[in-house]
């Protein structure tokens, strides 16, 4: 089954990943597990970069509800991945990002594309809560 990324979603980030020796697998490309990795890096630098909460003990912040990756081609070390994260569909609650992934160097290529659901919540309730403002204007 293939996930398709919305055509109208707003970029948030963009980030560049070195591909380490460590990331490939016995087939000798990125093991897909640590696409999920990149997904996390890009999705939690812009959380951080709009002053998402650094710890779940303090008040409220994303939890990821589900994710996905459409595996495009193999990335493969050595190399860099530029990861552009993106933003859809603002609920009450919830939003969804978007991760689009080439190499450094080959611009349009896409070599997975995935996502995931984030619900804004109480950490100490464990109940999802209105997503603040400041994320909702992020929306425009």
């Amino acid at each position: 089954m293939r996930f398709t990324l919305p055509e109208h979603k707003t970029l948030t980030h963009e980030t560049v990943i070195t591909i380490r020796w460590g990331d490939m697998d016995a087939m000798g490309h990125v093991n897909n597990t640590v696409y999920f990795r990149y997904l996390e890096i890009a999705r939690l630098e812009w959380l951080y970069r709009i002053g998402g909460p650094a710890h779940p003990s303090h008040g409220s912040g994303p939890v990821i509800v589900n994710a996905f990756c459409n595996f495009v081609r193999q990335l493969e070390f050595p190399g860099e991945v530029l990861a552009r994260h993106y933003i859809a569909n603002p609920g009450r609650t919830s939003f969804d990002t978007y991760v689009v992934m080439e190499r450094v160097g080959e611009p349009g290529v896409v070599y997975a594309e995935g996502g995931a659901k984030t619900v804004w919540t109480d950490y100490a309730a464990k109940k999802a809560v209105p997503l603040p403002e400041s994320v909702r204007a992020l929306f425009g």
